[in-house]
């Protein structure tokens, strides 16, 4: 069985603030609003979600090689 990392590192492109969060396993975030300028992060372009354009650990269904949502 795989071990998932569920913590990523997200970065706010506008300000650069990090923040380490728990991201969901069976599910990918399509949105997150930075906790300090409060800029909405969107996946980039071919992205699936948040953490695989900004994290630095890529969300738990494509670390599993399934099929994003």
């Amino acid at each position: 069985m795989l071990d998932l990392d569920i913590y990523s590192n997200i970065k706010c492109p506008k300000c650069g603030f990090e923040k380490r969060e728990i991201m969901h396993e069976n599910s990918c975030q399509f949105f997150y609003s930075c906790n300090s300028c409060d800029f909405l992060l969107k996946p980039k372009k071919d992205d699936c979600c948040v953490f695989c354009s900004y994290g630095d650990v890529k969300c738990p269904p494509i670390q599993k090689n399934d099929k994003c949502c």
